[in-house]
């Protein structure tokens, strides 16, 4: 069986949340959207495209920065309302130069930072 992108369940601005995840480590290093196009796009060359709300526009992940997103495996979850994208990722993930953009817990009522920024 095929898989089409149109059947999946995007929001009322045809996005799909898309959760990116080390193929290698399974950490969760971010989230950003996609629509059917990037979904397509990302399937096509085997390198991570989203879709930027802010300027509109795709966004192949590392395209400007050299940290690339290379695809291992797209996931699709029960509800077919997101995506887990399994990832082969080269240097940090974060626009904040940390590996992964969940580098902030909460302990005990407080703002914790787990990591620094690489470099």
């Amino acid at each position: 069986m095929s898989f089409d992108p149109s059947t999946l369940k995007y929001d009322a601005n045809g996005l799909i949340p898309a959760i990116a995840q080390d193929a290698v480590t399974s950490d969760v290093l971010m989230m950003a959207w996609m629509n059917a196009e990037a979904v397509a796009r990302t399937l096509a060359s085997g390198r991570v495209t989203y879709w930027s709300r802010s300027r509109q526009s795709f966004w192949i992940k590392g395209e400007s920065s050299g940290h690339v997103q290379e695809l291992v495996d797209l996931r699709v979850d029960c509800d077919r309302d997101c995506l887990l994208v399994m990832v082969r990722q080269t240097g940090p993930a974060c626009h904040t130069n940390r590996r992964s953009c969940f580098y902030t817990a909460v302990r005990e009522g407080a703002e914790v930072e787990l990591m620094q920024p690489e470099g």
